[in-house]
């Protein structure tokens, strides 16, 4: 793994040692970065195990009835490209904060949509909205931590965003047998806005970072292209569109395969096989601990391998045989993302920003991309297609993290 990079221009006021482990300050940064990681999630992902009540409702085909997951995504990679550069200029603080709010603001809005295009509409604001946290989040960790301490940090946000996955996820599931999916979709924007307000509480300023004044063009470019042309940086924002790709495109539409014949399982149930996220929240840190430790190579490939392994035992019949290959994606899906998160940050010797929007964009094109191809595999091939399609991703991106630290120093 490479060494860890050197301060970046405009941050010569802030020499100061980064957050370590066991003080205050670290904990409160990792505390708020959960609550950021978990409400981005929740909002994001909460449509999930509603696709087939949308399909039902809207009288949609399961490829568009994804839209409303698909978008939101396609939106998020978007915004997160904009959001790094903006992120150079402005408070970092500020700026998730308002838009954790604003995107919880929009989840209330498409709760009350009375049409299938304008809950479309909502959710595609929702997705550009959230895209002012994940990148401004992984810059921050990068700048403001300990190097020694930083892998695991970002383990520790990325568990935030497994819970929030799962809690959107489970909860939707649950709250939809007790109410309908609208007052879910309430319930779910609700808490998203206090924990914004929590997120802002806790926070520290940036003492690692100074604004950059002025917006220009030209130098954004030069840091999109610089890291664009670095090697290593390529194979991660490869890897990030691999990791997505797999977990969401079989998370899609598993309540499909669920909700049919022999399981007819109903939406409360199927979102019971979120609570696999578990998994992810151990693994994310385990994982950040690990590649600090021994480098990200192994762990990173290690992930990989378990999500095409799961894939595979999917193909099973079995419900218990399902769920097994379930967990197994996850576990390894969260292995991967905690570890080439912060490998990003580690490559990335300035504009820390600009390399972890440029992640973040691959990471979800692969989330719109493949989850919208993953309906077309649904619809031609059943289950068989869309593993067939998943374990070839993870194939790649396997020979890809082996690849990754060609050239590198290790740290």
């Amino acid at each position: 793994m490479a060494a860890a990079a050197p301060p970046e221009p405009g941050l010569e006021r802030g020499l100061e040692r980064g957050l370590e482990r066991g003080t205050a300050a670290y904990r409160r940064a990792n505390l708020a970065l959960f609550l950021a990681g978990c409400s981005t999630f929740s909002l994001l992902y909460c449509v999930q195990p509603l696709l087939p009540e949308f399909a039902c409702d809207f009288r949609l085909s399961p490829a568009s009835a994804s839209l409303a997951l698909s978008l939101s995504t396609a939106a998020l990679a978007l915004a997160i490209f904009a959001a790094g550069a903006l992120s150079q200029q402005i408070s970092r603080r500020r700026l998730m904060f308002g838009s954790m709010a604003l995107a919880a603001a929009c989840n209330l809005l498409a709760a009350v949509a009375p049409s299938w295009p304008l809950l479309l509409l909502a959710r595609l604001a929702e997705g550009a909205l959230l895209g002012g946290v994940p990148a401004v989040a992984m810059a921050y960790l990068a700048e403001e931590m300990d190097a020694r301490h930083l892998s695991g940090a970002m383990g520790l946000y990325v568990a935030g965003t497994a819970f929030g996955g799962m809690m959107g996820r489970v909860g939707m599931g649950l709250l939809v047998e007790i109410g309908d999916w609208r007052t879910a979709m309430a319930i779910i924007g609700g808490t998203g806005l206090a924990a914004a307000f929590g997120f802002a509480a806790l926070l520290p300023p940036s003492r690692r970072f100074a604004p950059r004044r002025g917006f220009v063009l030209r130098q954004h470019l030069h840091a999109w292209a610089a890291h664009l042309r670095h090697p290593g940086l390529l194979r991660l924002f490869a890897i990030g569109f691999v990791l997505t790709s797999v977990f969401v495109a079989l998370f899609n539409y598993v309540g499909f395969r669920l909700a049919d014949a022999p399981y007819r399982l109903g939406p409360a149930q199927i979102s019971l096989i979120f609570l696999t996220y578990v998994f992810g929240m151990f693994a994310s840190p385990l994982a950040g601990r690990l590649a600090d430790r021994f480098g990200g190579r192994w762990p990173l490939a290690a992930g990989l391998a378990l999500m095409a392994v799961g894939a595979l035992v999917t193909l099973a019949q079995s419900l218990a045989a399902i769920i097994a290959g379930i967990s197994l994606i996850t576990f390894g899906y969260f292995v991967g993302h905690s570890v080439a998160s912060a490998w990003v940050g580690r490559l990335a010797r300035s504009d820390k920003g600009h390399a972890s929007s440029l992640y973040l964009l691959f990471y979800y094109f692969g989330s719109s991309i493949t989850g919208a191809l993953g309906g077309w595999a649904w619809q031609h091939g059943g289950w068989g297609g869309e593993v067939a399609l998943t374990a070839s991703l993870a194939a790649a991106g396997i020979v890809l993290a082996l690849q990754v630290d060609r050239g590198e120093r290790r740290a």
